[in-house]
């Protein structure tokens, strides 16, 4: 291997652990254990969870019958009509590896550095052409196009696909949104499922408001998310591994209702403007999305939660002149007028980017 090529894949060190419980799991099963508890946390389908964490149907049920049998207590628990939920021993071995990570988190980086200077005579610059994959947003679709001098790609992905991205370092920039009644334990532990401590950096952008779109007028009179199911409307519902979609599923879980039971459920669409776009062609009765989606197809909305978006990246890309031009960009006066004057959304403090273990503070 040429020192050129061998440069081009050195850009950062991590140093990073794993629970194993001897002599019955190792490491990189206590790890996948961990990852299908958190996706559990998010959703009750456990085909669903299975799928965010990488692993098929079959081999998720025998992961956590073979943990179960070695650690001698239950982590899942099945309810009828509800699903899958975490067990409270799941729910304490999630809590305890969140915690352990942050606490490990700053003694580790003092080797961190030391490898990283070891490293810095092979660090290739941060590339001027930025990759951005990110959650569909309509502010920041709109501000994109007008942005002007920014060297960039944007593709649109689900919240988990574009953070997989960024870990995997398949782009630079990674956009994704979550709950603001999510607290920090659980924050962190979900973008702990892709992110590490003093790699990536967080910065929240904006907040804004999800609900159901309902054609003009409202004629089905919903006012509820339990109104869907109840009078058998017809929904149009967003793709698996997007933000909108896992938070659709916890609210229908909240609110005991079973996806079986909507119409449409499976109908699946990538974008917000595309869910309120079917509606107004009258192709679905109901929608989960926007607000700003909702006023642009000329829908009626009705609130159900507001939530936190923000972009997911590395220091490298932080400090370089693109990224420090995309990041002054979209903290600027012009960006805050914008969203001020989009329907269902509302500005956020600037602030440099920071631990992602603090993205909800």
């Amino acid at each position: 291997m040429s020192p050129a090529a061998t440069r081009s894949r050195v850009k950062r060190a991590t140093l990073n652990w794993a629970w194993s419980f001897e002599p019955a799991l190792s490491g990189g099963e206590v790890a996948r254990l961990l990852q299908l508890l958190a996706a559990l946390q998010q959703t009750p389908a456990l085909g669903y969870a299975a799928s965010a964490s990488g692993v098929s149907y079959r081999a998720a049920w025998d992961l956590l019958r073979r943990c179960e049998a070695a650690l001698g207590a239950p982590l899942v628990v099945k309810e009828r009509g509800v699903g899958t939920r975490v067990a409270p021993m799941g729910e304490a071995l999630l809590q305890l590896d969140s915690a352990a990570r942050l606490a490990l988190a700053s003694a580790q980086e003092p080797w961190e550095q030391r490898m990283q200077r070891l490293l810095a005579p092979l660090a290739v610059a941060a590339p001027i052409h930025l990759r951005l994959i990110a959650s569909h947003d309509l502010a920041l679709a709109d501000w994109f196009e007008r942005l002007r001098g920014l060297d960039a790609d944007l593709q649109w992905r689900g919240s988990e696909e574009a953070l997989a991205a960024l870990g995997r370092d398949e782009c630079d920039v990674a956009g994704f949104h979550l709950p603001e009644l999510w607290t920090p334990l659980q924050t962190a532990a979900w973008l702990g499922r892709w992110l590490r401590p003093r790699t990536h950096l967080t910065l929240p952008l904006m907040r804004r408001c999800q609900g159901l779109l309902v054609a003009a007028g409202n004629p089905h009179g919903v006012e509820r998310l339990a109104d869907v199911s109840r009078r058998g409307l017809n929904l149009v519902n967003r793709q698996r591994g997007s933000g909108t979609r896992s938070l659709f599923d916890e609210l229908i879980v909240a609110n005991h209702i079973r996806p079986e039971r909507i119409p449409g459920y499976r109908h699946e669409e990538f974008t917000h403007e595309a869910v309120a776009a079917t509606i107004a062609a009258g192709q679905a009765d109901v929608g989960f999305g926007i607000e700003a989606a909702a006023v642009r197809y000329g829908l009626d909305f009705i609130p159900l939660v507001w939530e936190r978006y923000g972009l997911a990246l590395q220091p490298d890309i932080a400090a370089s002149a693109s990224g420090g031009r995309l990041l002054r960009a979209l903290q600027g006066a012009a960006w805050r007028r914008r969203l001020t004057a989009m329907p269902g959304y509302a500005a956020i403090s600037a602030r440099p980017p920071g631990r992602w273990e603090d993205f909800s503070a």
